[in-house]
């Protein structure tokens, strides 16, 4: 994720997706424990939430992009939870290789 922070172009696999996604809860739910600890941390957490902005909206299109779907797609996650449940549904998808406009696929 954090190589390819401003890549939309490429594709990424289910595997590298679900990685990223679960570094990224896993290193969110730390900060948040640290948070209760002491409300300093709370500064901390809000540079990650922002330094992870970016980072996450391009993985998304690349995952998309695996899928063979334009990118454009991310936006259905705005539609009220029918959005968020097909997105889910297309990240869960295995990579399309035949026939994908967006090149070949990344290991």
């Amino acid at each position: 994720m954090w190589k390819n922070f401003f890549n939309f172009k490429d594709r990424t696999s289910v595997r590298g997706y679900w990685m990223a996604i679960l570094f990224n809860i896993i290193a969110i739910l730390i900060l948040g424990v640290l948070i209760s600890i002491s409300e300093v941390f709370f500064i901390l957490y809000l540079i990650y939430i922002l330094a992870i902005l970016i980072p996450s909206l391009s993985l998304s299109v690349r995952r998309l992009h695996d899928i063979n779907k334009s990118g454009f797609w991310v936006f259905i996650t705005c539609v009220p939870f029918i959005g968020a449940i097909l997105y889910l549904i297309w990240v869960c998808k295995p990579s399309v290789d035949e026939g994908n406009r967006f090149g070949t696929s990344q290991v």
